[in-house]
């Protein structure tokens, strides 16, 4: 009798709710056990427990799934550490990023993947790049020197290390991208720093970065530091 009480009250309990979070946390778990090509609504479903079909209200397909996953790891790395000086600030922060992806090993090829696949980067990796710009730029930084750290920081501001920026005016402007007058207001240092950096149609580099010019820049400046390391004593 008591058995069948017990069951009962289990019966009766409610189910939580299915949410888009509670999605991306399942598909994130499983992913770090298999890798993020063994992820299907199957799997997620069934972690879940309901149908595929449920899953489609919150993640309208694979890629906007990968997109809010990457969303949910940008969410682990830590907050600016109040008070520091700007190299302590964002040395803490891409250590805190390395930590994240040694933890979830299979997210630096989604990332890659999905910012080159971008328009915009998701807006949690939007929210965060402000941020690092913000960072700069409050140690004293000028828009261009932010413009060129940026791109030699590459990805390693989300702990890896391959070149995530590069132009892209193939891109169909994403569904979700805000208007310019919302990009300006929640994203306030990247919205300057493509306002400065932006080229004419004209310019022999097109609309975009001048590719010749930040490669070199970020070969010099690593010269730079190895003569300088060279020169400390043993």
């Amino acid at each position: 009798m008591v058995e069948i009480s017990t069951q009962a009250d289990a019966a009766a309990q409610p189910r939580t709710p299915l949410s888009r979070q509670r999605v991306l946390a399942a598909a994130v778990a499983l992913a770090d056990e298999g890798g993020a090509d063994a992820l299907s609504m199957r799997k997620i479903a069934q972690a879940l427990g309901v149908v595929p079909m449920a899953l489609y209200k919150h993640v309208a397909n694979k890629n906007e799934l990968l997109d809010g996953m990457i969303d949910v790891l940008v969410g682990e790395i830590d907050p600016p550490t109040p008070d520091a000086d700007w190299k302590t600030a964002v040395r803490r922060r891409v250590l805190s990023a390395r930590r994240m992806l040694l933890r979830h090993p299979w997210a630096p090829e989604v990332i890659e993947a999905r910012m080159k696949a971008r328009a915009n980067p998701t807006p949690a990796v939007m929210a965060y790049l402000d941020s690092m710009i913000g960072i700069f730029r409050a140690g004293g930084f000028s828009i261009d020197l932010v413009h060129h750290a940026m791109h030699v920081m590459g990805s390693r501001m989300l702990g890896f290390s391959q070149e995530l920026f590069e132009d892209r005016p193939d891109r169909a402007p994403e569904p979700d991208a805000p208007s310019p007058e919302e990009m300006a207001e929640r994203f306030p240092h990247i919205t300057a720093l493509a306002r400065a950096v932006a080229h004419d149609k004209e310019s022999v580099v097109g609309s975009g970065c001048d590719d010749q010019y930040e490669f070199e820049f970020a070969l010099d400046l690593t010269l730079d530091g190895l003569e300088r390391l060279a020169r400390r004593p043993a």
